[in-house]
C-alpha cells in the first residue's frame, strides 16, 4: 500500500474565538487531491497547514512519512510549492523574473543564479507555455497567463508537492480549463501530487483523483473523486440536493 502523501492526527487549529479544526484526523494520498466544501468549511486553513504555512494549537502533522516539524524550511521550499489564494504584488516585474522566484530555495553564494537555475527557470516557462511572453510585465498579463505564471514559478522551485488554494476562482470558464488541464499534465508528466482547493465539484471529477470534502472543518467524504456523483455525498457536503445527469464524457453534477 502507498504510504500517504500528508497525514494528520487529532489536529486542532484555533482562531480568536473560534476553534476551527477540532481532533482532525485524515490522510492524504499522492496523485491529485481536490479539497472541497462549502465557504467556511476550514479548506483553506488545512492547506495552509500543510504548507506550514500555520502551525495546529494540538494534534501531528506528518509530510511523506515525516513530522512536518522536522523539515528544515530550506528542505520543505525544496519539495513544497504552495500558491495562496491572494498572490503577492508582481508591480514592476516581468514574467521572468516571477518564476526565477521559485529558484531561492537553491540559490548558491551571494543568492546568485547559476546555469542549473536559468535552466529550471526556462524549462518551467516552456512547460507552461509562456515563452512568448517572458518578457512581459506580469501586470500585463491576462488572468489565465497571471495563473500559468506562477505554476511555472512553482515548477521552477522543483517541488514534488504542489498546493493551490482556488486558484481558478477569478478565471473564465475557459481559464479555468486552461489551467486545471495544465496542472494535470504537469503532475502526471513529471510524477507530481497537488492539494487543489476547488469550488466546482465538475471540475474537480474533471481532473482530480482524488477528494476530500469537509464540512465545519470535519471531514465528510475521502476517496476517489468520481466518489462526488453521488446524490447523497453532495447533500451531507453542502446541505442541497443536487442531481448526477449523464453526459459524455463525464457526467455532470447540478442543483435539482
Amino acid at each position: 500500500m502507498t504510504a500517504p502523501l500528508f497525514s494528520a492526527l487529532g489536529v486542532r487549529f484555533d482562531v480568536p474565538g473560534r476553534c476551527l479544526l477540532d481532533g482532525l484526523t485524515l490522510d492524504v494520498p499522492t496523485g491529485i487531491t481536490a479539497l472541497v466544501g462549502r465557504n467556511g468549511s476550514s479548506k483553506s486553513t488545512l492547506l495552509k497547514l500543510l504548507a506550514a504555512q500555520a502551525r495546529p494549537a494540538a494534534g501531528s502533522l506528518t509530510y511523506r512519512g515525516r513530522a512536518l516539524d522536522d523539515w528544515t524550511p530550506r528542505d520543505l521550499a525544496r519539495d513544497l510549492a504552495f500558491l495562496p489564494q491572494v498572490t503577492p504584488p508582481t508591480e514592476g516585474m516581468r514574467l521572468r523574473e516571477l518564476v526565477a522566484l521559485g529558484r531561492y530555495p537553491w540559490r548558491g553564494a551571494l543568492g546568485r543564479l547559476g546555469p542549473e537555475d536559468h535552466a529550471q527557470v526556462d524549462a518551467a516557462i516552456a512547460a507552461c507555455g509562456l515563452g512568448h511572453l517572458a518578457q512581459r510585465l506580469v501586470d500585463t498579463l491576462s488572468g489565465g497567463e497571471r495563473q500559468r505564471a506562477w505554476i511555472a514559478m512553482m515548477l521552477a522551485q522543483g517541488a514534488r508537492t504542489l498546493l493551490l488554494d482556488e486558484p481558478i476562482s477569478a478565471l473564465d470558464m475557459a481559464h479555468q480549463l486552461e489551467v486545471l488541464g495544465l496542472l494535470q499534465k504537469t503532475a502526471r508528466d513529471r510524477g507530481l501530487s497537488a492539494v487543489i482547493v476547488l469550488h466546482d465539484v465538475n471540475l474537480a471529477v474533471r481532473f482530480c483523483d482524488h477528494v476530500i470534502a469537509l464540512r465545519d472543518g470535519v471531514p465528510v467524504l475521502q476517496g476517489a473523486a468520481s466518489d462526488l456523483l453521488d446524490p447523497a455525498a453532495l447533500l451531507q457536503i453542502y446541505g442541497v440536493r443536487m442531481q448526477v445527469l449523464p453526459a459524455d464524457p463525464f457526467p455532470v453534477i447540478h442543483p435539482c
